[in-house]
């Protein structure tokens, strides 16, 4: 019996995957216009402005009062919002990782990989 995956899980991790990438790069440019609307001073009254903020403070909560803003004059600096972007890129590709570690191995590869770990 063969160790390969079969096609339907090779479907389901690869769907899975594309799945949390694409929530990913939402959440990601999310953040990104949030940082640039707070840096270039958009008006916040503004529909778009005030879109781009709101959906966005749910994802930035955990971080909001990690650092303090830098202000110079009505621009801000939002180190918050990088420390979020960079935190959901670890934490997305932490769960890539896993993800692909329940795909079937042969044995020679495992062996291999085992071997490789245990020569570090």
């Amino acid at each position: 019996m063969s160790n390969q995956p079969t096609p339907q899980e090779t479907t389901v991790l690869f769907r899975t995957t594309r799945i949390v990438w694409y929530v990913f790069y939402v959440v990601e440019a999310l953040l990104a216009f949030r940082f640039i609307l707070k840096l270039l001073s958009a008006n916040s009254g503004a529909g778009f402005t005030e879109f781009i903020y709101s959906v966005s403070a749910i994802p930035l909560a955990p971080f909001r009062f990690v650092f303090s803003n830098n202000a110079i004059g009505s621009n801000v600096f939002e180190w918050s919002t990088l420390l979020a972007m960079l935190v959901y890129w670890v934490l997305v590709w932490g769960i890539i990782k896993l993800v692909l570690m329940t795909r079937t191995v042969d044995t020679y590869r495992a062996k291999d990989a085992l071997e490789e770990q245990d020569s570090v």
